[in-house]
């Protein structure tokens, strides 16, 4: 338990626009520390979980701007100086970072919870993706190679100055604190985050025929999106419903428009994700994840995932209790996979078990921890 002495806390996050695991990292952090003003640089109220509107929220100058708050990957060029100028007054400044939080001065120490090193600074090809779609896609992605290529020298050695001002740094998968190592020679802390999804609570239906396996990722290229739809055009019988947003959305419709068993419902409001956990067969996933939660929301749900076998997949996913894996990210490779998860009868109860063993009140201790740990050697 917590002393009433407890050290003055501020939380930071990169940007809040959009609903993603790394939102709920954070919305699940500001509940550890309910007191605590969370410090990001955009925030769109309508565009990212309504948790965060109970919150004290703190915006960098790049607010203002509209446009920013609903496109923030037209902020990149900006983002640096203005996280950079942003302070926390804290004890202890607990950063929820996938490049960009980690800047965020503070009068204390400062704790890093990394979500992954900056993609589109050391994983440009997987970040964009392949060069592939339609003269507009391909013009996007040659824009956004050659803005990437220009930015990404002075990044890289802003972004490193910035981890090095770290006092502690935790990562969520193995994964990440191999690439944390790698990156920055920084050795950090495995704390893997929670399922942030609960299977209580209201749930609301969605048009979709049964039996349906569930896709839940920002729709980007890396994510491989791609390979579950053309996988489940392959099955007969089953449908697939795809929760998500983003820029590859425009070219995953094309990819779904004459399936009717395929269904792009792009963002859902928490009652129907629930109601999709609840009455799916399994998850699909295929992209190469730094950590993998969707598995594990799923398995709050008693529902199994069919999943790459790499990335954060492999500490999240027990081939004996709650999936199936497929080593290669193509279409028949995970085809294969999310027929046998359908066809195989699972207990659910196990699978709820095991979600259990990464809950919120076992994550929410170790950061009180840690936090406390770090203001101590101070």
């Amino acid at each position: 338990m917590r002393s009433g002495s407890s050290p003055r806390v501020a939380l930071a996050h990169d940007y809040l626009t959009q609903r993603g695991g790394a939102e709920r990292v954070a919305a699940i952090m500001a509940e550890a520390f309910p007191q605590a003003a969370l410090h990001t640089a955009l925030y769109d109220p309508d565009g990212t979980f309504e948790d965060f509107r109970r919150l004290d929220i703190r915006v960098s100058a790049l607010n203002r701007a509209g446009f920013l708050r609903r496109h923030h990957r037209a902020a990149l060029p900006l983002l640096a100086p203005a996280v950079s100028a942003m302070q926390a007054d804290a004890d202890v400044l607990l950063a929820s970072s996938s490049g960009w939080a980690h800047a965020v001065r503070t009068t204390g120490r400062k704790v890093v919870y990394c979500h992954a090193p900056a993609r589109w600074l050391y994983q440009r090809q997987r970040y964009l993706g392949p060069f592939e779609g339609g003269l507009r896609q391909k013009a996007q992605h040659a824009l956004a190679a050659a803005a990437l290529g220009i930015v990404s020298p002075g990044l890289r050695s802003w972004d490193a100055r910035r981890a090095a001002e770290a006092d502690r740094y935790l990562v969520n998968s193995t994964v990440i604190r191999d690439a944390v190592l790698e990156t920055y020679g920084i050795e950090a802390e495995v704390l893997p985050p929670p399922p942030a999804m609960e299977p209580q609570g209201p749930a609301e239906p969605v048009p979709i025929a049964a039996p349906f396996v569930l896709c839940v990722a920002r729709l980007l290229p890396y994510k491989n999106v791609d390979i579950v739809i053309r996988a489940v055009q392959q099955i007969a019988g089953l449908s697939l419903a795809v929760v998500g947003r983003g820029p590859d959305a425009e070219r995953l419709r094309q990819l779904a428009a004459d399936s009717p068993n395929i269904r792009i419902l792009g963002g859902v409001s928490e009652e129907e994700l629930r109601w999709l956990y609840s009455e799916c067969v399994g998850l699909a996933a295929a992209s190469f994840e730094d950590f993998g939660l969707t598995p594990l929301e799923a398995a709050a749900f008693g529902k199994p995932t069919a999943a790459l076998r790499a990335g954060g997949y492999l500490d999240t996913i027990d081939p004996d209790v709650n999936g199936v894996f497929f080593d290669e990210p193509r279409s028949e490779s995970a085809s294969e996979a999310i027929a046998a998860l359908a066809q195989r009868r699972w207990d659910a109860s196990a699978i709820a078990d095991h979600a259990e063993g990464f809950s919120r009140a076992r994550f929410a201790h170790r950061l009180q921890q840690v936090v406390d740990e770090t203001h101590a050697a101070g």
